[in-house]
């Protein structure tokens, strides 16, 4: 741990332009990837150039976010959030204004890389703005809020498409975008970077592979995949099940709602001291394998169960893993955490899918959630395991 003094906790008038970037980088990603197909005039028509689209986003994360998260521990967390969120703004308008095909692959392009820098670096500032007593409640907030961005994105995207078009909903990206980039640069006070010792790539791989960064990166990587496959499957089992539409939709609103209204709660937990890092995480992953066994049960009975444990599970999760990699981190170095943290999601978020769609490919979805399942609970069954044997080491 570094002894490099803390900054003082800011102002909450401080955060809520942090909130609303959480919201802005859930918003962006998933408001438009609901609804590139859609069934506007400029829609996008080809299964193969929207499943690029989408690869391009994602792609641009996972490359850029550690790079962006060192920046901001280079140069602070500020100008990296101010900047990606300019960035946004810009690659947004530049689809609203030119309107065609070609320069919509370099408007996703752009709001990928943008993201990978305002993402992590409000992350960081998330961190380093409150003191670790806090950081449970302020990253519950956050999580909260970067859900209301995923819950309601595919919907406002949908109405504004309707309304007109993609280059609608691409202008309220940018204006959203370029708002919250105002916001923090007026409330959002500036937090120096600290001196650094010099790192080599052996350090940095030392500390990545500590399990301190592990345990927590992969836990949140678990309640992404499990997240992503919540609301790209379980829709698919209610249609199977004769359920419509409607009925499908509410299950992915019930999972959504309850991972962020469970967010902030399990925050104010571990604050308080109700909650340890360590219980919530692996009590997380067993809800969360618990929601991925209800969805092998039929009807609207286990689409509903698989929603509300896998929101549980994950709502659990997401605040103690970023409370716990904060805590393990010294703070000149919380930007590149927070950075390769998220890269751990996004793995996450692209790996459970395809785990789930290529067993079922073999044999039927209700095995793809087992795999799942089986996964996420193997991790905290083994913790649970080795605890003993930890314990009569330290004994002797």
């Amino acid at each position: 741990m570094s002894t490099a003094p803390i900054a003082p906790a800011a102002p909450r008038s401080a955060m809520w332009p942090l909130y609303a970037a959480g919201f802005t980088t859930a918003f962006g990603a998933h408001g438009i990837a609901a609804n590139l197909g859609g069934f506007s005039e400029d829609a996008v028509t080809s299964l193969l150039v929207l499943g690029g689209l989408l690869a391009l986003y994602d792609g641009a994360e996972v490359l850029l976010k550690p790079v962006f998260g060192s920046l901001a521990d280079r140069i602070g967390g500020k100008p990296v959030l101010l900047g990606g969120l300019i960035a946004f703004a810009a690659a947004s308008t530049l689809y609203a204004i030119a309107d065609s095909p070609g320069w919509l692959w370099a408007a996703r392009l752009g709001q990928g890389a943008a993201a990978s820098a305002f993402s992590p670096s409000a992350s960081a500032l998330v961190a380093r703005l409150n003191p670790a007593a806090k950081r449970g409640r302020a990253f519950g907030s956050y999580g909260f809020y970067k859900s209301i961005g995923y819950t309601l994105g595919p919907l406002l995207g949908g109405v504004l498409v309707w309304a007109g078009g993609l280059r609608l909903l691409f202008t309220v990206m940018a204006l959203c975008a370029a708002a919250v980039a105002v916001w923090a640069a007026l409330a959002v006070p500036v937090v120096p970077p600290l001196p650094r010792k010099r790192q080599t790539v052996a350090d940095l791989a030392r500390r990545l592979a500590d399990r301190s960064f592990l345990a927590p990166t992969a836990a949140l990587a678990a309640a992404t995949a499990a997240l992503s496959v919540g609301v790209g499957f379980l829709p698919v089992s209610g249609a199977a099940a004769g359920l419509g539409t409607v009925a499908t939709g509410a299950a992915v609103s019930v999972l959504a709602a309850t991972a962020a209204v469970v967010q902030p709660t399990a925050g104010r937990a571990l604050d308080a001291g109700r909650l340890t890092t360590r219980t919530g995480l692996l009590t997380g992953l067993f809800v969360t394998a618990a929601g991925l066994a209800a969805a092998m049960f039929p009807g609207l009975a286990g689409v509903l169960l698989a929603a509300a444990l896998i929101g549980t599970g994950t709502g659990l999760i997401t605040p103690l893993g970023f409370a716990a990699l904060a805590a393990s981190t010294p703070e000149e170095r919380m930007g590149q955490t927070m950075g390769s943290a998220e890269l751990g999601r996004e793995l996450g978020d692209a790996g459970g899918p395809l785990l789930v769609a290529g067993v079922a490919t073999f044999a039927t979805l209700t095995t793809g959630y087992a795999a799942l399942a089986a996964l996420l609970a193997a991790g905290p069954l083994l913790a649970l395991a080795l605890r003993p044997r930890a314990a009569e080491r330290a004994a002797e």
